[in-house]
């Protein structure tokens, strides 16, 4: 009869790959090279005499005894995991954190996360990425992604922050010149900066559901182009009002869709462990969501 206990980095290696899905995300997870767990599964599987995945070049597949097995081991290292999280909350927090955030967003958060979280856990080194493009978290090694819109990425968890008011805005002389559209009519015959998505221009959608292709002769990739294209009358442009606030404030920018509500758009915090998330992630998580709700409702 063998025994279990001598293959502890083999069960550890065969629950985190059903729980991430591949050997490549359950390495990562682990910090380790896909080779080694996949060795380290076959040494489990040898020990117990039996096939846990049916293996092709596209996917893995649990068979019948994988799952008579993952479902007897996954309660076992959820308890571990948290008596694990519990230890390691009580000592100091530290290790790197490497996230990814919009230009346009940025210059919201970033006071909070250099003042208050790089402050309050100095044992935290920092990575801080910013663009509009979606990174690919696992590829490129980013803890954590902080978006807004819907995300597509079936693989990766997802943690929504706060929901952020859409408004359309332009130039106190664009609003002059072109009026405060009362239609989803008047809307689409106004010149837009675009953002483009993709190649593509992104629709303007209204709360009620209708949309539009907008039409406009600057195109841009960035939240902070389309808001200077709007404030030197290019065009009208659909931001979130948090990042325009100031700009209503001082007048540089004008709300024009006031009857035309948008739909809210959804911040989230995506990464990519299936299970325990770091405590180090976390708590930045639980910073950036304590802030965006903040910003959400001022």
């Amino acid at each position: 009869m063998p025994n279990l206990l001598n293959e502890t980095a083999g069960l550890l290696a065969f629950v985190r790959t059903v729980e991430a899905g591949s050997f490549s995300a359950a390495a990562r997870l682990l910090k380790t090279s896909p080779s080694v767990i996949s060795r380290s599964v076959g040494r489990l599987e040898r020990l117990i005499e039996a096939r846990l995945f049916l293996r092709s070049t596209r996917a893995l597949v649990l068979t019948a005894d994988g799952h008579f097995l993952f479902e007897r081991l996954s309660p076992l290292l959820r308890e571990l995991d948290i008596a694990d999280d519990e230890i390691n909350a009580r000592k100091e927090i530290s290790g790197r954190v490497r996230f990814s955030m919009s230009s346009e967003l940025a210059p919201l958060f970033l006071d909070t996360i250099l003042s208050g979280f790089a402050k309050r856990y100095p044992g935290i080194h920092l990575e801080i990425g910013l663009t509009d493009r979606h990174v690919d978290i696992i590829r490129e090694d980013y803890d954590v992604a902080f978006r807004v819109g819907a995300i597509e990425n079936g693989d990766l968890i997802i943690r929504r922050l706060a929901d952020f008011e859409m408004i359309m805005v332009g130039s106190p002389d664009f609003a002059n010149n072109h009026g405060l559209p009362g239609t989803i009519k008047e809307a689409a015959r106004l010149p837009f900066a675009r953002y483009m998505g993709n190649g593509y221009p992104n629709d303007v959608k209204l709360d009620d559901g209708t949309h539009f292709v907008p039409q406009g002769r600057v195109d841009c990739d960035s939240g902070q182009a389309l808001k200077a294209a709007a404030r030197h009358g290019l065009g009208a442009a659909v931001v979130m009002r948090c990042v325009v606030k100031d700009d209503l404030e001082k007048g540089t920018l004008v709300e024009i869709s006031k009857m035309l509500p948008l739909p809210s758009m959804p911040f989230h915090a995506v990464h990519a462990y299936k299970r325990l998330v770091p405590m180090r992630v976390r708590v930045l998580c639980d910073m950036v969501e304590s802030r965006a709700k903040s910003l959400a409702s001022s």
